[in-house]
């Protein structure tokens, strides 16, 4: 949430839950993670919501969907992770927020 003119929000993001003792957001992806880009804009906007000190990302551990009519398996979590791993690991970043992250 970004703020204007008397310190009242001008940009607002919806996610699925938040726990207000916690300062948690809870986002649930499932198939738009990857083909979507879902992960990405998550953790970009968390950067952004105030009260938002831990995300907690909940992703499928593996989207089945089809493509021209073959089955098409999309390991989610194993990608996010991977991604998840490499910002957190680097020393040009620092996030601003603890983040959970959940297969299901």
């Amino acid at each position: 949430m970004l703020f204007g003119a008397n310190e009242e929000p001008d940009l607002q993001y919806n996610i699925d839950a938040y726990q207000p003792d916690w300062k948690c957001g809870l986002e649930v992806e499932a198939g738009r993670t990857w083909m979507g880009n879902a992960i990405y804009r998550d953790l970009i906007q968390a950067l952004v919501m105030v009260q938002v000190d831990t995300l907690a990302l909940a992703v499928r551990k593996v989207y089945r969907y089809k493509s021209k009519g073959r089955p098409v398996e999309n390991r989610a979590f194993e990608k996010t992770n991977s991604v998840v791993d490499t910002l957190y690991s680097t020393h040009r970043y620092e996030s601003p927020y603890g983040l959970v992250l959940i297969e299901y």
